[in-house]
């Protein structure tokens, strides 16, 4: 027999806490009997049946197990790429404190609500980078989206075409079967302002593919100015760089992988909606196997201890016979 949990300081207390009631009420009954020189042994028929009780209680909350059983475990699970914009217009402040450091926020929510599922972060403004391959873990990743910032990639402008592309390469394995390709997934987070001519024909790509793209656009459409560390980012005419969110590129290469697009503003965050969305696409089995496990048998100890307080309640005993 194996135990779920051993005695610790809580049955302990519950032991010395009943041993020392009991103890004091059979004391007291003891004494009153005596002074009256009368009978008390039917009392310990009650101490014989209430410590049963008590204990069977204990030893259905340590969790007796007994008996092999066989238990099948399927391991089920997505691949997810998360494209992240570096490009300098993410250190905008419309949406508060300003757009990266609200994303990195909510990639560890997107990390947590999936931690059962294999993630990557690739990182991007006109090129793309592997920034952490598909892993588990969640430690790894996290770490890594604490480090990112707009310094990391070069700063010539967004393009869509190559983080696209290269989040495709990865997902994309000839020995695996066209209908698991559903339970891969890319998500792309920007402002929106792509400049690249290739977005187009990689979109078509993965639309056929069979792998799903999610659109996170974040920004506002009044926008804001651009940081860069010692004050704002200036034009050739030395005037405010305003960048806005240009949610119509986002929602356009959404429509056409058959994805879906959603936003986070100064009023509005659909991450929460993102993700419920993700975890309606089934996952991939990756494995099966079977496993043997011990049937926690404590129902029959509280069964029978529940049996003897009714019994108790029911029947009752001189205590002292006069």
């Amino acid at each position: 027999m194996t135990w779920y949990r051993e005695i610790g300081s809580l049955e302990i207390s519950f032991i010395i806490l009943f041993v020392l009631l009991y103890g004091a009420y059979i004391f007291r009954v003891i004494t009153i009997a005596r002074k009256l020189s009368t009978s008390f042994q039917t009392v310990f028929i009650k101490v014989v049946i209430r410590t049963a009780m008590f204990a069977l209680l204990i030893i259905a909350l340590l969790g007796p197990s007994y008996g092999e059983t066989s238990k099948e475990v399927k391991s089920i699970g997505k691949d997810i790429y998360i494209a992240v914009d570096l490009s300098s217009s993410m250190n905008a402040y419309d949406v508060q404190p300003t757009r990266l450091e609200k994303v990195k926020f909510e990639l560890k929510n997107i990390i947590e609500a999936f931690n059962s599922d294999r993630i990557g972060i690739i990182i991007f403004s006109n090129e793309a980078f592997v920034q952490c391959p598909l892993t588990y873990d969640q430690n790894a990743l996290n770490i890594f989206i604490e480090t990112l910032n707009t310094s990391l990639v070069p700063n010539a402008g967004t393009d869509f075409g190559p983080p696209l592309q290269m989040a495709l390469d990865k997902l994309t394995d000839e020995e695996t079967p066209s209908t698991q390709q559903k339970s891969k997934i890319i998500i792309m987070i920007s402002d929106g302002e792509d400049f690249g001519d290739d977005t187009e024909s990689v979109a078509n790509d993965i639309e056929s593919s069979g792998i799903k793209l999610f659109t996170l656009g974040v920004g506002t459409d009044t926008g804001s100015k651009i940081s860069d560390g010692r004050g704002y980012k200036k034009d050739k005419e030395g005037n405010d760089v305003i960048t806005q969110l240009d949610s119509k590129s986002l929602r356009k290469l959404a429509a056409d992988t058959e994805g879906q697009y959603f936003e986070i503003n100064e009023q509005t965050n659909d991450v929460a909606r993102l993700i419920n969305t993700i975890n309606k696409i089934e996952g991939e089995l990756r494995d099966t196997r079977k496993v043997d496990v011990s049937a926690n048998k404590y129902f029959y100890f509280l069964f029978i201890a529940i049996a003897l307080l009714l019994f108790d309640v029911l029947t009752s005993f001189k205590t002292i016979k006069i």
